[in-house]
């Protein structure tokens, strides 16, 4: 069995976990060395949301990501299949496109021309009697694997054996396909906010069930005690019912009161605010009304970048865009409540006081997440920072002993 293979034992539980009552240590949330080994062991490795096939509908359309040091770019060839590469031209390594969204019917570096096709071969070079070694076939853009899943497009770096975005979300396989999520189309283009804090913090707050009723007045209002959470392996899945009561506000009442009937979704649907977290930075807030997708991307050890995009199915009735726009006023709240929250947990994570916290039996889905990152970074088991130096370190032994 490989080291990896034992970490994915101990994730599916085959190994219980010495520290499943304590919380993940305050250092990880800030330390730099920590923060390289989850780019090279989580974030390489997994699955990335990229777009839904709607935003690459025509060839040449393409969409761009840009995490753990990559820009990635999703473009549809005039074969019509769908691609990923790497955003980098094979000569000197200039991005091919900037942006998060274009149409392009050739992909021309703007250093030195070099052409590549929609399907990525190398097809036009200038002076290219001048290279002696070059060889077209063999300098096509670097692919990417990628992974279509219900019209949303996924993009990896590397293979370390991390499920596919289909299996992680097989045990919800019937509820979402309830939603028709192939047929969804964007409300608006990608909106990034930048957010002062580690990443894993985001993660966090988003599965954290006991600050709703807290920290999260509205959403009490609009859900009440209904709130619930799951985890499952890969997935988490969290879930809240609307309810009725004269203590909402305006707008939580036309949310309840005005959501037409939505006839390819069941009743319990109408009135279900859903959301699903997949490993390790991503979740779909799913609504009768629209659907959401958060992802958020490290771009440091205290800082990260929030990557958003909402979604729907084309339907023009007043009742829908009044839902939707109390949808929106409800969880601008929330999430402006979110970020006070995180923001301040960053700052006491900066304390040397803190190490470890205990963690209750109920969150069953930051013990799922600590579990993982425990097994993949085992250093995350002690409660307070190693001397600096210490993943080199750690690597110099393992060489060794090989």
């Amino acid at each position: 069995m490989t080291k990896l293979d034992h970490a994915f034992a101990q994730i599916d539980g085959h190994d219980l976990d010495p520290d499943a009552d304590f919380s993940l240590p305050g250092w990880i949330y800030a330390d730099p060395e920590f923060a390289q080994l989850e780019i090279d062991r989580i974030f390489r490795p997994s699955w990335q949301i990229v777009c839904h096939v709607s935003e690459v509908a025509n060839a040449g359309d393409y969409q761009t990501i840009e995490y753990a040091g990559e820009s990635v770019v999703v473009i549809r060839g005039d074969d019509g299949q769908v691609r990923a590469f790497t955003n980098a031209c094979r000569h000197r390594a200039m991005r091919l496109v900037e942006g998060p969204a274009g149409c392009a019917k050739k992909l021309v570096c703007p250093y030195h021309a070099w052409v590549y096709e929609t399907d990525g071969r190398l097809t036009g070079v200038p002076m290219k009697g001048e290279y002696p070694a070059l060889k077209l076939e063999d300098n096509g853009l670097a692919p990417v694997a990628l992974e279509i899943w219900h019209g949303f497009i996924f993009v990896r770096l590397e293979d370390a054996g991390f499920p596919s975005v289909a299996e992680m979300m097989a045990p919800f396989e019937a509820e979402v396909s309830q939603y028709r999520f192939a047929d969804l189309r964007p409300m608006a283009p990608v909106r990034l906010r930048p957010r002062d804090v580690n990443w894993k913090n985001v993660g966090d707050n988003y599965s954290d069930n006991l600050h709703i009723p807290v920290a999260h007045d509205g959403l009490t209002r609009l859900v009440g005690k209904t709130y619930k959470i799951e985890a499952h392996g890969w997935a988490d899945r969290l879930t809240g019912d609307v309810i009725k009561n004269d203590k909402q506000n305006f707008w939580e009442k036309v949310y309840g009161a005005h959501m037409p009937r939505v006839d390819h979704l069941p009743e319990a649907a109408h009135g279900r605010w859903l959301y699903y977290k997949l490993w390790p930075n991503m979740a779909f807030d799913i609504y009768a009304d629209q659907i959401d997708f958060m992802q958020w991307i490290p771009t440091g050890p205290t800082t990260c970048i929030l990557r958003e995009v909402a979604y729907c199915l084309p339907d023009d009735r007043r009742e829908m865009k009044a839902v939707r726009y109390a949808n929106w006023r409800i969880n601008r709240n929330v999430n402006a409540e979110d970020t006070w929250l995180i923001s301040r947990v960053q700052q006491g994570m900066a304390s040397k006081s803190y190490g470890t916290g205990p963690i209750a039996k109920s969150e069953v889905c930051l013990r799922s997440f600590a579990k993982k990152i425990r097994a993949l970074i085992p250093e995350a088991r002690q409660p307070f920072a190693p001397t600096k130096g210490w993943s080199r370190e750690g690597l110099e032994r393992v060489r060794a002993s090989v």
